[in-house]
């Protein structure tokens, strides 16, 4: 995983939880890395789980709701750090669309050895999308945060049905459904 995602999950926990939280699941989480990362550095995605499950132990907040309130979160740094994304985009069927064949591309030319998550999407009506997340790190609910996070920020409500699509939760299907 890229470096960027741990510094903004360790951001978070400062935020929300405190530097001494932080220093606490580093010290519990026994990492390869020792809690030092770099924004452009690459990290094993098992660093991450250690780091939600300690803070899940700690904080008694299941994972998935970790892993979503950071979904959420990075989605606020993404539109501030990469603002180009989100110019020329008028919903977040459209957005989430653009996600596989233009984000991803762009983000691999920045930093080519990314292992990032993929997405199938597929709009089944004006009203009804559907997504397939797929990665072997299972973090669906962060996936989950982000795509709450994108209709946050075109302002349009929806409906999401989360749906394990296998047994271990490496592909999941999201429905999701605009109201109103």
């Amino acid at each position: 995983m890229k470096g960027l995602v741990f510094t903004e999950f360790m951001e978070m926990v400062e935020d929300k939880f405190g530097d001494e939280m932080v220093e606490n699941i580093i010290e519990a989480s026994n990492l390869a890395s020792g809690g030092a990362y770099t924004s452009v550095g690459t990290y094993s995605h098992h660093e991450m789980v250690s780091l939600v499950v300690n803070l899940s132990e700690k904080t008694n907040i299941p994972i998935e709701s970790l892993l979503n309130v950071f979904g959420k979160y990075l989605f606020g740094v993404f539109e501030s750090k990469y603002a180009g994304f989100f110019k020329h985009v008028n919903s977040a069927f459209d957005f989430l669309d653009s996600i596989e064949n233009h984000i991803h591309v762009e983000v691999k030319k920045l930093y080519p050895d990314a292992e990032l998550p993929s997405f199938k999407t597929r709009r089944l009506s004006e009203t009804d999308f559907e997504m397939i997340y797929t990665s072997e790190r299972k973090m669906a609910g962060l996936a989950k945060g982000l795509i709450e996070a994108t209709f946050e920020h075109f302002n349009e409500p929806v409906e999401i049905n989360q749906e394990n699509v296998n047994t271990d939760g490496t592909i999941v299907k999201f429905l999701l459904t605009k109201n109103g």
